[in-house]
């Protein structure tokens, strides 16, 4: 049986016209896609190349005269649960084009944005974002990648690592400690090509779900101070700025993954027969599908409305995102979960959808904000707001 995924969600009042025909060039481009997870740095340059060639990395990025208020939340939501519902990875390439250079289309000067944005549209250059270290992954304020001010230039010494498409990014965005004040206070946003002197990779990571992942070094990395993004001490706040855009869009692959998983379930318990009848008809079966339909539809609503509020109504999306990321990646864990326990021993084989899919999900309760940090962000807005 071909499975297609479903677009029914597209008629809900969160979306506007145009939202349709993208989706539909989404999927075109998705149909047939065959990727190789044995060579995920092969795959993600290949898949950067043919989104970019397909025009489907537009919305990643601000485009000319304009900066990254304009980035539509829906298109990015809409095209990463496509992408995810084909394949991971495929919704990695996509994804890691936007956050690598979400600050940049935020805070960087005209001439960086002119010299780099374009090159990512076109799937020419691979772009990370590099946050975390080995101490400070939610804790941002304990990092010690240092950068510091000499003459016309910047010199970044430190290590960064889970840094995504490390190793194969063309450009890094950068955050390094520069003193201006105590913890995130004091930290600053940089633009750093894979070609600087000075940076290197030293390790390259392997998880349950390959993907392009890297440690990363700098050794008296000496940049141009044109290639700061923001002020001085901002880089917190552009970082936080970078993943509030974007955050909402890894509960809509957390979507995609769940639909897929769902979908999966539904063709293989109408054909497979166990005691005289097919696991359709099994009263458990009937129950468990239920539950994870509607898990999912919950999981879209919260991540559409975060997206549409952020488009339409042009208000903060703090609180509404973290909900989303939350809610969707934590039920598509589960659903998957139970997807996997209906195809029994298949569930478990390599090769098979399910499989894959229990691997791609995990990542998603971690990176970008942990479940337990989304909590307390939710919180805060919260006790701020009463």
């Amino acid at each position: 049986m071909t499975l297609s995924p479903s677009r029914d969600h597209l008629a809900w009042p969160f979306f506007s016209l145009q939202h349709t025909p993208w989706a539909e060039r989404v999927l075109e481009f998705s149909t047939g896609l065959r990727v190789d997870h044995h060579n995920a740095d092969a795959s993600c340059r290949s898949l950067v190349r043919a989104l970019g060639g397909a025009g489907l990395l537009a919305p990643c990025v601000a485009q000319k005269g304009a900066d990254a208020t304009s980035i539509d939340s829906r298109t990015l939501c809409l095209t990463r649960e496509l992408l995810a519902w084909h394949d991971g990875l495929a919704d990695f390439a996509f994804a890691m084009q936007g956050l690598g250079t979400g600050a940049i289309s935020l805070a960087g000067a005209s001439a960086l944005r002119d010299a780099v944005l374009p090159k990512v549209a076109r799937g020419e250059w691979i772009a990370a974002f590099a946050l975390s270290e080995a101490e400070a992954g939610s804790d941002v304020g304990a990092m010690q990648c240092a950068a510091r001010l000499d003459g016309v230039s910047y010199v970044i010494d430190g290590e960064k690592t889970w840094i995504s498409n490390g190793g194969i990014a063309d450009v890094y965005t950068v955050v390094a400690r520069t003193g201006e004040g105590p913890g995130t206070k004091g930290l600053s946003a940089f633009v750093v090509y894979a070609d600087d002197p000075g940076f290197s990779v030293v390790e390259r990571i392997e998880t349950i779900a390959p993907h392009p992942l890297a440690t990363i070094r700098f050794d008296g990395c000496r940049i141009p101070s044109d290639r700061r993004l923001g002020a001085p001490g901002e880089g917190f706040k552009i970082a936080m700025r970078t993943l509030d855009i974007f955050r909402a869009s890894v509960a809509a692959a957390a979507v995609g993954f769940a639909r897929r998983a769902l979908d999966e379930s539904v063709a293989h318990a109408k054909t497979r027969v166990m005691f005289d009848a097919t696991l359709a008809d099994q009263q458990l079966t009937q129950g468990a599908l239920g539950d994870m339909a509607t898990a999912i539809d919950a999981a879209a609503l919260l991540t559409y409305r975060a997206a549409w509020r952020r488009d339409v109504l042009r208000l903060a999306t703090t609180s509404e995102a973290a909900m989303a990321k939350m809610a969707a990646t934590e039920s598509a864990q589960q659903v998957i979960d139970r997807a996997v326990q209906l195809f029994g021993g298949r569930g478990v084989r390599r090769g098979e959808i399910v499989e894959r899919l229990y691997r791609d999900i995990r990542a998603l309760r971690i990176y970008e904000g942990a479940t337990e940090v989304q909590k307390l962000i939710v919180a805060r807005e919260l006790l701020k707001d009463a």
